[in-house]
């Protein structure tokens, strides 16, 4: 027997490992590791003739690409595509696209900038560097709000926030984010005065206590720049850029870090509709040109994070497909955060009604998101989440001797 076993071997660390292992010719491991990684890449909104001619190519290459009935047969003027084949495969596809008309060229370029795309290694401020190529970081959520789902006014005392943030620190949080108004379903809005009452002097007096970075969780500008002003270096805008114009400006402008999350609607109104014809896809298509918008004010891509907005505008069995595809959206090429701590879909699906009895779930919410790509791990359990992640992440990486 022959013992048959297949592999995954989409990672290049672990490709080169198994081709190591076997005795490969260390000249040929390199070039054999582009024709085990396979892709499956969905393209969108492809004329006809493009998606045939799409297809013709990769059959030539060995490999294929799905593409509607229609463009066979003549009864549509666009499809989608799926790519299918190795990372060389694609590779040797850009290069025959480039010379061809309806707009491949376009698609060639877009296609070498996704293979060539990479998450950044470092987040650097003002105040230090944050490595985001170990393991993944760790969130502290600090809510000073009397309203928040989970944690509601048990931190909105000065003194009690202020402990509560050294603690986090002890157990293992890589960084805090500071929240001064609840974004849970149905919360109504803060006054901009009364929010920056709750978070500015919270920021001011951590950021020469603690030796990790803060940010801010705001969507209002004015709010974002005092708060930077006062030590935060990320923005945390859970609207995406959508709510207030000029916050990618005023980003732009202080140099701080950006995370962008995405949500329909407002907190009040986002459970309203949950409703998607493609939930992945929107979302996708929703942080991309949150990040375009970010970029084109002036944020360096490589300080811009993405949130996937997990229990906001989403049902639970949503929530649950996006921990599970939650690797697509690093083909944006920024890290991705993911904020699942203690959340109602954690309760709809184990039956638990108290957000604070929710640990269990939101451990393996926060494993599932770490093996799937996710960088920054948004949590209330802090030393428990970091513990959990740092396994999750271990397991992932190792390699046999």
């Amino acid at each position: 027997m022959y013992h048959l076993r297949v592999m995954d071997l989409s990672d290049p660390e672990r490709a080169r490992a198994e081709l190591e292992r076997i005795g490969a010719d260390p000249a040929g491991v390199a070039r054999m590791i582009d024709k085990a990684g396979f892709l499956a890449i969905r393209v969108e909104g492809l004329r006809a003739p493009a998606a045939n001619i799409l297809k013709q190519e990769m059959l030539s290459l060995g490999a294929d690409a799905a593409v509607a009935r229609g463009v066979v047969n003549g009864s549509t003027d666009r499809s989608d595509a799926l790519v299918l084949g190795t990372r060389k495969q694609v590779r040797r596809l850009v290069r025959k696209l480039r010379p061809q008309p309806f707009g491949l060229k376009v698609l060639a370029a877009e296609l070498r900038d996704l293979l060539a795309r990479e998450e950044p290694r470092e987040f650097r401020w003002h105040g230090g560097v944050l490595r985001l190529d170990g393991r993944p970081l760790v969130m502290g959520i600090l809510n000073v709000t009397p309203d928040s789902f989970s944690d509601g006014g048990d931190y909105f005392d000065r003194e009690a926030a202020l402990d509560r943030a050294l603690q986090m620190v002890e157990e293992g949080a890589d960084l805090l984010d500071v929240g001064g108004e609840s974004t849970r379903p149905g919360a109504p809005p803060v006054p901009l005065e009364e929010e920056e009452r709750r978070v500015v002097p919270v920021i001011e007096h951590l950021a020469h206590r603690v030796g990790v970075p803060m940010s801010v969780d705001t969507y209002k500008a004015a709010v974002a720049r005092r708060a930077v002003g006062a030590g935060a270096a990320l923005v945390n805008d859970v609207s995406g850029l959508r709510m207030d114009p000029a916050m990618a400006g005023v980003v732009a402008d202080l140099g701080a870090g950006l995370v962008v999350m995405h949500m329909r609607g407002d907190p009040r109104t986002m459970q309203s509709d949950t409703r998607y014809s493609d939930l992945v896809g929107e979302i996708f298509r929703a942080l991309e040109e949150s990040v375009d918008r970010a970029v084109e004010a002036g944020v360096a891509r490589d300080r811009v994070w993405v949130d996937p907005g997990i229990g906001f505008g989403k049902s639970a069995e949503q929530n649950l497909v996006l921990l599970r595809r939650l690797a697509e959206f690093r083909s944006l090429g920024c890290p991705v955060l993911v904020g699942a701590s203690r959340k109602s879909f954690i309760g709809r699906t184990l039956g638990i009604e108290d957000p604070k009895d929710r640990l269990e779930g939101s451990l393996a919410a926060a494993v599932v998101a770490v093996w799937n790509g996710a960088r920054i791990l948004r949590v209330h359990d802090v030393r428990a989440t970091r513990r959990a992640a740092d396994l999750a992440w271990a397991a992932g990486r190792v390699t046999e001797e």
